[in-house]
This record gives C-alpha cells, structure tokens and sequence, in this order.
C-alpha cells in the first residue's frame, strides 16, 4: 500500500470518527433537549399545583369568613328581633301597670275588690291569726270591709272567723313612687301568718305579674306571631 492508500484510509477514518461523534453529540444535544422540556413541564406544572392549592386554600378561608359572617348577621339580626320583642311586651307590661295604678279612682268598685283579696288570701293561708298590711291610703277602706271578709271567708272554709290584725305601721309603699321607679303598690293587700313564714301577697300588682307570666306565650304569639325556631 503506497502513501496515498494509507492517506485515503486515514481520511476516510477521521470522517468516519467525525460523524459518529456528530450523530453521538446530536442524541446528547436531542436527549438533553428532551430531560430539559420534561423537566420544565414538570416544574411547571409543580408550580401550577402549589398556585391551585394556594387559590383553593384561600377559597376556602373566604369561604369560612363568609360564613362567620354571615353566621354573626344572622345571630344579631335575632337579637334585635327578640330585643324588639322584649321591648314589645315590656311596653305593654308597663300599660297595664299603668292602668293598674288607677283601678281605685272607683271607690265603690275598689272597696269590693279589697273584700275578694282578703277572702282569697284569707282562704289560702287558713291560718287562725293573720296580719295584714294595705297601702295607707287603703287603711280605712280595709278596715270597713274587714268584719264582711271575714265572714265570708268562715261562711266558704266552714271554720271559725280568723284573728286578723291590721298593721297600724307598717304600710305598702303608696303607687306614687312608680314615678321613681321605686316599690310601690296599686292596690290590695298582703297577709302573713303571725309567725311571718307563710305569706300571701295578694296586691294587684303581684297579681298581675302571675297573670303576665302564665300568658306571656299568647301575648307573644299575638304580638309578633308564632314562633318559627
């Protein structure tokens, strides 16, 4: 083989060596292109998740501030409904306490509501000894229908007429000071054992708070109608 064989040779090897490493380097150049893309693709979409996650997580938090809120509107928007339904009834309440300090302008009606108070308390202690105490304005009106009670009340139990003593000291505050917002009394009476453990306030006002409460639900149901809760 001369020289010119082995220098043909020489350059058919060196372009032989050059392609493959062209094609070699090639592949690298594809593949890494590939991993690069994938790569990306992935990083991306992680970043795409954790902004997902994000926007659900403060979907969410809005979500329950909303509700809170919502939660705490309805709670005081109820009660401003119940307040202005305590003060409803309040208002009517008070009407009537108002009423009740003129129920003894009627004298004669007055005298023979006194009468039936006594009785009734009289019949709901049956004791043999009672005190009684009335507003001071009252006294004279008790005393002249106490003897009248009295009977009554022996005649309906079928006993013997009581020991009633009329405190002479010791009055009901007078339905003046309602304007003070103190104790006072539209009217009636109280009595007591002797012994002052048992004791049967029968004014007109104790009367009518016993009525209130037990018709407090149809007031209510009349004034802002059933109740849905």
């Amino acid at each position: 083989m001369n020289e010119g064989d082995v220098s043909r040779q020489i350059e058919q090897m060196v372009k032989f060596i050059r392609q493959e490493a062209e094609e070699k380097a090639n592949e690298i150049s594809v593949s890494a292109e590939e991993e690069f893309n994938i790569e990306k693709l992935q990083l991306v979409e992680a970043d795409r998740r954790k902004i997902r996650q994000e926007y659900e997580r403060k979907e969410k938090q809005v979500d329950v501030r909303r509700r809170i809120e919502y939660s705490m509107q309805l709670n005081s928007s109820r009660l401003k409904v119940l307040q202005a339904q305590d003060d409803l009834v309040n208002s009517i309440k008070d009407s009537a306490i108002k009423e009740l300090l003129h129920v003894s302008d009627d004298t004669a009606a007055y005298i023979r509501l006194l009468k039936d108070l006594i009785v009734q308390a009289l019949l709901r202690l049956k004791e043999p000894s009672v005190l009684l105490r009335c507003r001071e304005a009252d006294l004279a009106l008790v005393e002249s229908i106490l003897e009248e009670a009295k009977r009554e009340y022996a005649s309906k139990a079928n006993i013997h007429q009581p020991n009633v003593n009329v405190d002479q000291e010791v009055f009901l505050p007078p339905p003046s000071q309602y304007q003070s917002s103190g104790l006072f009394c539209s009217g009636g009476v109280v009595l007591a054992s002797q012994d002052g453990k048992i004791v049967c306030e029968n004014t007109l006002d104790a009367r009518l708070e016993v009525v209130f409460r037990q018709k407090l639900p149809e007031i209510r149901k009349l004034l802002v109608g059933k109740s849905t809760a």
